[in-house]
């Protein structure tokens, strides 16, 4: 049986405690750990609304009302996996350059022991620092980006490092492979007619959500999938993918996004990737309303560890 999982919520209220996520304990020995949820409360690559710095702690709290068993996916998640809160990673606000430098190095202490990282923002600019420790340790991965950007502007206000970035970046830097890399959901104003083909010149798949929209879940899994193939892939998750009127606290919300349950639809199809790292970013709790976005990327988080859980059950990973 795996060592670490939440709570028992029929023993200890859900208000009670200490807040981490799923009330999972708060570990940082990694010894028998499968998973940990790690906090990256970095915002100063916002380029309109901040305040992702606070999206570990709402996310958290939002998270008492996970429960072990993933009926939408049939499995008992910590049956399945050793799970722990290994608490926020830090950061220096104001300073992107140090913030990443000490991102990287407190996930490599993570990835090097053999643990899949979740990681809870922040703005999207944390996704580069986290590609670079991937790198290291697991050599250039393939990407799934949900999202209604693409995140691949060279600079803004002639500064390399905002959360319209990072895979810019990372694709220069070889952090990534274009060639098992998708971006779905690109969607609202833009700046040019050439906006979603920079990604696409980079070499990465674009799904637009108009064509999401009329392709639907299924056939968007299969295009996911097909495109990483059987790459180790680093799943990033903005939050803005779900439509404003589910998850309205987010830094540049655009509409004609997707429900909750068409996230749920698509993200439960991806089983069998081999999965090396995750991220739910752009939670900004000062715009929410009855805390409906923290809780919706809470339950984005369970659905990951629900993805690994049923890897490791089937023993159905690709590569």
């Amino acid at each position: 049986m795996p060592k670490y999982g939440p709570a028992d919520s029929k023993i200890s209220p859900r208000f009670s405690g200490v807040r981490t996520y799923a009330r999972l304990p708060h570990v940082i020995d990694l010894q028998d750990v499968d998973v940990a949820v790690v906090g990256i409360p970095f915002d100063t690559g916002g380029t309109y609304r901040v305040g992702a710095r606070f999206g570990p702690e709402h996310i958290r709290s939002a998270s008492a009302l996970m429960r072990p068993y993933h009926s939408g996916s049939n499995v008992a998640v910590f049956e399945h996996l050793s799970v722990v809160d290994y608490g926020d990673l830090p950061v220096v606000p104001g300073y992107a350059d140090e913030s990443q430098r000490r991102i990287t190095a407190g996930l490599l202490e993570v990835l090097r022991a053999g643990v899949i990282p979740i990681g809870l923002g922040g703005d999207h600019s944390i996704a580069l620092p986290e590609l670079r420790a991937l790198a290291e340790v697991k050599g250039r991965v393939g990407l799934i980006q949900l999202d209604s950007h693409s995140d691949t502007s060279e600079a803004y206000f002639g500064m390399p490092h905002t959360h319209g970035t990072p895979f810019h970046h990372a694709v220069k830097e070889g952090l990534i492979d274009p060639s098992h890399s998708i971006q779905v959901g690109l969607r609202g104003p833009v700046y040019s007619e050439r906006d979603y083909e920079i990604p696409r010149e980079m070499g990465m798949e674009v799904v637009t959500a108009v064509e999401a929209h009329e392709l639907g879940m299924a056939a968007v899994a299969d295009r996911i999938a097909a495109r990483v193939a059987d790459s180790k892939v680093f799943f990033s998750f903005d939050i803005d993918f779900i439509d404003p009127a589910f998850a309205p606290a987010t830094g540049t919300p655009e509409i004609g996004g997707f429900t909750t349950w068409e996230a749920q639809s698509l993200l439960r199809r991806l089983a069998g990737i081999n999965y090396v790292g995750f991220d739910v970013v752009e939670v900004i709790p000062e715009y929410d309303v009855a805390e409906n976005t923290s809780f919706v990327a809470a339950n984005i988080v369970y659905e990951f560890l629900a993805l690994l859980a049923r890897n490791r059950r089937d023993g159905a990973v690709r590569g």
